[in-house]
């Protein structure tokens, strides 16, 4: 999976998780209200009403559940496919000494030119 793909990931996490919070707190204000509501009128209808946005809410907190597990199988999929992501433990280098240092010689060049010398003198 590309890094691209992965920040979409992350960003619509980030986004359903936001508005799931958003409207667990509207669904709380919404039911104390109806609560003020139903006490007042002693109405059945609004009594089975408060009782409805009760369950709607709760629901809401499940589906914030459902999506912390989705993102972890998510997670646990990309981990499967691009196994170069875990931890190595063991590397194992096959050749020369003169072939390490320069192997270590070309990495330390190919960094030494990627920086920027910002020296306005």
């Amino acid at each position: 999976m590309s890094d691209r793909n992965k920040e979409h990931i992350e960003d619509d996490y980030d986004f359903s998780r936001d508005q799931y919070y958003k409207l667990v707190e509207k669904g709380d204000e919404a039911i104390d209200l109806m609560l003020d509501l139903a006490r007042e009128s002693e109405h059945p209808r609004a009594f089975e009403v408060l009782a409805n946005m009760i369950k709607t809410n709760a629901d809401i907190a499940d589906k914030l559940m459902e999506l912390q597990k989705k993102r972890k199988d998510i997670n646990k999929e990309n981990k499967v496919a691009n196994p170069q992501l875990g931890v190595t433990n063991n590397n194992l280098f096959v050749g020369s000494t003169k072939d390490l240092a320069k192997m270590i010689e070309d990495r330390q060049s190919a960094r030494s030119n990627d920086v920027i010398d910002n020296d306005e003198s």
